[in-house]
């Protein structure tokens, strides 16, 4: 095994696409962008309810959508591939853990909010505890929280799989994608934005299906996938080292709890108490909550 512990600049861009798919990207792009437009102008702007909640007469079916595509972008596209590459398929816990914490969130916070008549988590804790101090301490720490480890990341996964596929410059790509996501959101409000989510959902759902097809029929099955992962071993690694090594337990969803990387205790049990965080109490997931009383569960 050859060890390559040369660097080199991750920015570099790579081999271009075919014009075929070059062309399917710069449709999509316009796609998205007519959507943005589209919905903008449908948009009802006059009123604070209506730019910042849609005018709460959105259907359940965009408002999924826009929460799917919320949790679901490119750095998750990237990053959890990423990871499960890494080390195996306990990484699908993470989702497999947000399918009963979310039925919590639907039949127990939802109701909770609405009764409220709340918007915002911050308003929801001036509520609840009194005092301005708190309501502020919460929208400030949440915004460093959303810069810091969610918008950057997605910006920085979005831009790097423009500058792949393009060869346009990485900090070009960065700006290009800002500028046309604050065109329509600006513009438009939450209505642009649960429109152009629900056309991303489509896109990533539909992607991610061929996706899957075409690499099982590619590598011949799953019995295949577990084989040829067990002899996959990066050209380039670091020495004195074992984290290029496949784990043996790597296709084992729940994991020893002494030995697994992503034990199934803390996958299981733990995971929850920071699952409930994000997915019952996030300002994202809260915000669309808020949005129409006919999404209540038993109203559908």
């Amino acid at each position: 095994m050859a060890v390559d512990n040369s660097t080199s600049d991750p920015h570099t861009p790579r081999p271009q696409l075919s014009t075929v798919d070059s062309a399917i990207i710069a449709v999509y792009f316009a796609l998205n962008v007519a959507v943005g437009i589209w919905s903008s102008c449908r948009a009802s702007r006059n009123t604070v309810s209506g730019y910042f909640l849609a005018g709460r007469d959105m259907t359940w079916w965009p408002i999924g959508a826009s929460l799917f595509a919320s949790s679901e972008g490119s750095g998750l596209f990237i990053g959890l591939a990423g990871s499960g590459a890494a080390g195996g398929l306990a990484v699908a816990g993470f989702e497999w853990n947000a399918t009963y914490v979310l039925l919590a969130l639907a039949w127990v916070f939802v109701p909770i909010y609405l009764s409220s008549e709340i918007v915002t988590m911050p308003e929801y804790m001036q509520k609840r505890y009194g005092g301005q101090r708190i309501r502020v301490y919460l929208s400030v720490l949440s915004l460093l929280l959303s810069v810091f480890t969610k918008i950057s990341i997605d910006l920085y996964a979005g831009a790097l799989f423009v500058h792949i596929c393009l060869g346009w410059n990485f900090y070009l790509s960065t700006i290009i994608m800002l500028a046309i996501t604050a065109l329509y959101t600006i513009a438009g409000g939450l209505t642009a934005v649960i429109y152009t989510d629900a056309l991303q959902t489509l896109v990533m759902v539909v992607g991610a299906v061929i996706l899957m097809i075409k690499a099982f029929e590619q590598i011949g099955g799953y019995e295949q996938l577990a084989e040829a992962y067990a002899r996959a071993v990066p050209s380039r690694t670091i020495s004195n080292t074992t984290c290029h090594v496949p784990r043996a337990d790597a296709m084992h969803m729940f994991r020893d709890p002494y030995t697994g990387d992503l034990p199934w205790t803390g996958m299981t049990f733990g995971l929850t108490i920071m699952a409930a965080w994000y997915w019952c109490t996030d300002q994202v997931r809260v915000h669309g909550a808020a949005l129409p009383h006919s999404c209540l569960p038993g109203s559908l």
